[in-house]
């Protein structure tokens, strides 16, 4: 390994702790992913993603959907959840992929 330089860097522990753990089980360390993301900037000569505001409706969505993620939910809850769609479709309360689709594209802008 070459010389280094430092960087330091502030952020939420529980931000720090989750990446770790992302990282520990990818086999990489802070170090190294910070210098991976280091050396994307300077290939691509800006951010490796994408960075924007999101629209207002789909920041709403993305919090429902981060409320009902599996992970979140009870083993109780993800069964209630999973009924409630077997009894919807028994009921025959569907509706055609086509319109779940249209629906979507129209909420999100797609």
């Amino acid at each position: 390994m070459g010389r280094t330089a430092n960087v330091f860097a502030r952020v939420e522990p529980e931000v720090k702790a989750e990446a770790e753990a992302v990282l520990g089980e990818l086999g990489v360390s802070m170090s190294n992913a910070i210098g991976m993301f280091l050396r994307q900037v300077a290939l691509q000569r800006g951010m490796p993603f994408e960075v924007k505001l999101p629209d207002s409706t789909l920041a709403v969505s993305s919090t429902r959907a981060a409320n009902l993620a599996l992970g979140s939910l009870t083993k109780a809850e993800v069964d209630a959840v999973i009924q409630a769609g077997i009894d919807d479709i028994e009921a025959g309360s569907t509706i055609p992929a086509a319109e779940v689709e249209r629906r979507l594209r129209a909420t999100f802008g797609l």
